[in-house]
């Protein structure tokens, strides 16, 4: 697991994925965002989607349970693109065409989505509303998009009855809560969307467990200018299991140490605390078994490209921009409000005050990652060249897999 970056491919674009789940609430899809207030850009990522591996390798790459695999990508396409003729020939296994809701259905438009349909495309229509001219479309397109905001979710029932007949597959868009996932699923919609896994259930008077206690001393200790390898050693040497797990990490293929290596105090002085830090931080984030592998792969990625433009800015200790990009999601992680959490979890002033109000260095950054992650590319206000996020963002992404790849064995 290097920290060094590899651009590879250049891609002149902003995107960003948000993931699709399914009742399980696995990842299934990717939905492709991308900045697409007009035709350019909707002709620059058809140029991308048609000719570059780094979209297919990087963006539709998923590590689960251990093994990488790719999913599919849902791409919007507007009207213009649908009926050009020079609409790109495009791997009918990796993307989705999403129609969008706000398209001119004309006599036209639809047969070229039965065209397209009969070419093997899977099709989804997003932003329905009950409207007699979609009625053409319901019986082309394989999946749905509803949202759940727009339509409200006591209008569903009568809704989803309605459109039994059609036998489509229906997505939940713009999912906010655990309640209103738990309300779809009961629904009968097979796929979900939106930033439910982000958001808390709060239980009242939780405490932090033992483990998640020792690693929170642990990373209090190594925040002391008085810490040594030796004192860091004595506290996490009362988790046998703790100090196995990060001697195998320390010893997987992601450190190239000439020899391997038997003491967590020979691992801390080779790596240095910055590096341990990180590791504490990770084992905090993905030993809690109840929750989705998507929230960690988040957390991680979110870190991960917090710290990264922190790097590329030039700002003092990058690592406390990885712990809050990490810690941003640790209220929904642990069931908590952020304030009661943060009561318990020993962080630095300066990383309390980004997780709470965007305040300061670290929250300027945390808050620009968390747009970009969004889609919400125009509410930016770039600290750097575009071209310097899209980098760090897919970085990100890919070490985010290979963390997961390197825990999965451990």
């Amino acid at each position: 697991m290097t920290d060094h970056i590899e651009t590879g491919e250049s891609l002149d674009l902003l995107l960003a994925r948000q993931p699709v789940f399914n009742k399980s609430q696995d990842v299934v899809s990717y939905l492709l965002l991308y900045r697409n207030d007009d035709e350019s850009a909707q002709k620059t990522i058809n140029d991308h989607l048609a000719t570059s591996s780094v979209i297919l390798n990087t963006y539709a790459s998923i590590c689960q349970d251990g093994q990488v695999r790719s999913l599919p990508c849902y791409i919007k396409v507007t009207d213009k693109t649908l009926m050009a003729e020079s609409f790109p020939e495009l791997p009918k296994e990796s993307f989705i065409l999403e129609i969008l809701g706000h398209s001119n259905i004309t006599p036209e438009l639809v047969e070229r989505v039965k065209e397209l349909g009969q070419q093997g495309y899977r099709l989804a229509l997003s932003d329905y509303q009950p409207n007699p001219k979609f009625e053409p479309l319901l019986n082309l397109v394989h999946i749905l998009k509803l949202d759940v905001q727009s339509i409200g979710l006591e209008k569903m029932p009568a809704l989803v009855k309605e459109l039994r007949p059609y036998h489509l597959e229906l997505l939940a868009d713009k999912v906010e809560t655990q309640e209103e996932f738990r309300k779809c699923h009961e629904l009968g919609f097979a796929l979900f969307q939106g930033y439910f896994l982000s958001k808390p259930e709060p239980i009242k008077g939780k405490k932090l467990g033992s483990s998640k206690v020792l690693l929170l001393q642990m990373m209090v200790e190594l925040q002391s200018p008085q810490a040594t390898a030796q004192s860091v050693e004595q506290i996490v040497i009362n988790d046998p299991l703790l100090t196995y797990r990060i001697l195998r990490v320390v010893n997987s293929a992601a450190f190239n140490f000439p020899r391997e290596i038997e003491s967590l105090s020979h691992a801390i002085s080779l790596l240095g605390f910055d590096q341990i830090r990180k590791w504490v931080s990770l084992f905090l984030v993905t030993d809690t078994q109840e929750k989705p592998e998507e929230l960690t792969r988040s957390m991680l990625a979110r870190g991960r490209m917090c710290e990264v433009l922190a790097e590329m800015l030039g700002r003092e200790q990058p690592i406390n921009n990885f712990i809050a990009g990490l810690f941003s999601k640790l209220d929904a992680l642990l069931d908590m409000e952020m304030p009661d959490l943060l009561q318990q979890v020993p962080l630095q002033n300066d990383v309390k005050a980004a997780l709470l109000n965007y305040e300061g260095q670290l929250g300027q950054i945390l808050e620009q990652v968390c747009r970009y992650e969004s889609g919400e590319f125009d509410s930016m206000d770039l600290l750097l060249d575009q071209s310097f996020y899209e980098t760090a963002y897919r970085h990100s992404l890919n070490w985010s897999q290979q963390v997961m790849a390197s825990l999965s064995d451990n």
